[in-house]
């Protein structure tokens, strides 16, 4: 398997940081770590060595106070890395000390040497220091291969880390998060910063371990692409980098050029629908959109969006009407305000059986296949759906809460069964094909907000028109959503926010990340 995305790297504070692009799990790091020893030959203790280097290097930064530190050291090796960041603190002149919180007989090899050295050095290492006094914690208790709920002595030592005055920095990641889904195994620490090595585990960005990591860095400790040993991680995220994937514009084309966008959206009192999403296709470079909605919505939309095409309908269209209308776009989204009555589903259904282009299927037309989504495995042309965890609950049976604690897990599983694209939307919405995963990070609580996912619908099929390949126009698509309303909330302030603004700030976006092809003014 090969990335489905360029690569590139950035910097945090303190540190150059490797591509963020991977988001791997404990296992798959667990891989890369031996290879790199095994295979490469680079020693276990270099590594560990490198590693607490990133970290302290980090702590340094000037946004953690260093009058008063003290490392909470496990017996594994994320607590060898705390030991050695302890030692590399004190020879840097800031008073440290270390509360011991595992067992001498489990310490790993490499943690017994670094507490070894620690202790030769005279350090002040200790099972029952007063957190209260410090005013900078390093958390390395537990890494990322924990795999069971935190109880006992460990639970009530990271409910005093949480109280404590002291800001936290976190070992490769918060004790007690889980670092493939990111959920909170029992209890766990709420850190200011995260720093990882190598590459961002899964669990980091997705909800709730994104909210205990606080700001993420990726240290560079030498482990690079080659320790995955040809076997990629199937999990990635996009970057502006990737913006390289929209489809070029061109000095000599025309409105044809960049594709057709049909918009099956809005019932009567919701043709706000049918114009945020038909707007958003043109925002993002559809050469000409076409909405399909009630014929009461006639005059609103062409008030709203006089670019657009329509096609109204009074009651159900006919079939062959239907199938007219299917032969004209490149790529066509249904459903945002569509309704869910009866003879809305018969137009779905003939919508659905004369497709000859990818398609969208959002909203009420996921509401509509809710317990028969089996039809999705009968369509023979590209399919993206977008539901949000409640429509993803209707359409499987599963609860809200059993979804939303494996949101990559379900939608992989979705898009695996029914062999479409799934976009799975939460604060952390998530892209699959069955194979692939793609976690977005673009986005804010501003979105929140009635609207937003027609905004989406459209851009999706905006790009879908223009010829972009599937998997990466949902991955790409979703990313410009976010980034969009980003600058909504820059601008306006998260909480007045409006679906409206993300739309006005789709050129604007596409502007500064560069994505107009120069070479076309």
């Amino acid at each position: 398997m090969t990335a489905p995305f360029c690569n590139a790297s950035g910097d945090t504070p303190g540190r150059k940081v490797r591509d963020m692009k991977y988001l791997v799990t404990a296992e798959e790091m667990k891989a890369c770590d031996r290879a790199t020893i095994d295979t490469f030959g680079v020693p276990s203790l270099v590594l560990m060595e490198r590693a607490a280097l990133a970290a302290a290097d980090s702590l340094m930064d000037g946004s953690f106070c260093l009058d008063r530190v003290l490392a909470v050291c496990g017996s594994g090796n994320n607590g060898g890395d705390g030991f050695a960041i302890a030692r590399i603190l004190w020879e840097r002149g800031v008073e440290v000390a270390v509360l011991f919180a595992g067992k001498e007989e489990s310490l790993s090899e490499e943690a017994r040497i670094q507490k070894n050295i620690c202790e030769k050095y005279g350090l002040n290492i200790g099972t029952n220091q007063l957190i209260l006094e410090y005013t900078c914690i390093v958390d390395a208790i537990f890494g990322v291969g924990l795999s069971r709920e935190v109880t006992g002595r460990y639970r009530e030592l990271i409910g005093e880390i949480n109280d404590a005055p002291g800001e936290v920095l976190a070992v490769d990641i918060p004790s007690g998060i889980s670092a493939d889904t990111g959920q909170v195994m029992g209890t766990a620490v709420r850190a200011k910063r995260t720093v990882t090595f190598a590459f961002a585990k899964l669990g980091q960005v997705l909800y709730p371990g994104a909210a205990y990591c606080g700001e993420l860095v990726v240290g560079d400790i030498g482990i690079t692409e080659k320790s995955f040993m040809g076997r990629l991680p199937a999990a990635c995220h996009m970057e502006a980098s990737d913006r390289s994937l929209l489809p070029k514009r061109m000095a000599y084309s025309n409105k044809g050029t960049y594709g057709k966008a049909l918009l099956a959206a809005g019932q009567k009192n919701m043709c706000g629908a049918a114009c945020l999403c038909g707007e958003a296709a043109y925002r993002t470079g559809a050469g000409l959109v076409k909405l399909c909605t009630e014929e009461c919505n006639r005059v609103v939309v062409q008030a709203k969006l006089p670019e657009a095409l329509l096609a109204t309908y009074e009651e159900t269209p006919a079939e062959e009407e239907i199938r007219e209308l299917m032969a004209w776009p490149t790529a066509a989204g249904i459903g945002p305000g569509f309704g869910i009555l009866p003879e809305k589903g018969e137009i779905l259904e003939s919508l659905l059986k004369y497709a000859r282009c990818p398609l969208v299927l959002d909203a009420d037309a996921l509401n509509l296949l809710a317990g028969r989504a089996e039809i999705l495995r009968e369509l023979s042309v590209p399919v993206i759906v977008t539901p949000h965890v409640g429509e993803m609950a209707r359409l499987t049976g599963l609860s809200r809460e059993e979804i939303a604690k494996k949101l990559p897990r379900v939608c992989k599983s979705f898009a695996e069964e029914y062999r479409v694209i799934c976009v799975l939307k939460d604060t952390r919405t998530v892209i699959s094909d069955g194979n692939r995963l793609c976690v977005n990070r673009t986005g804010t609580d501003g979105m929140a907000t009635g609207g937003s996912g027609d905004v989406l619908t459209g851009i999706l099929t905006g790009l879908l028109a223009q010829g972009m390949e599937p998997f990466q126009a949902a991955c790409l698509g979703v990313w410009l959503h976010g980034k969009a309303g980003e600058a909504a909330g820059r601008d306006l302030g998260r909480r007045g926010m409006l679906a409206g603004d993300i739309l006005k700030n789709m050129p604007k976006i596409l502007r500064e990340e560069g994505m107009e092809d120069e070479e076309a003014q």
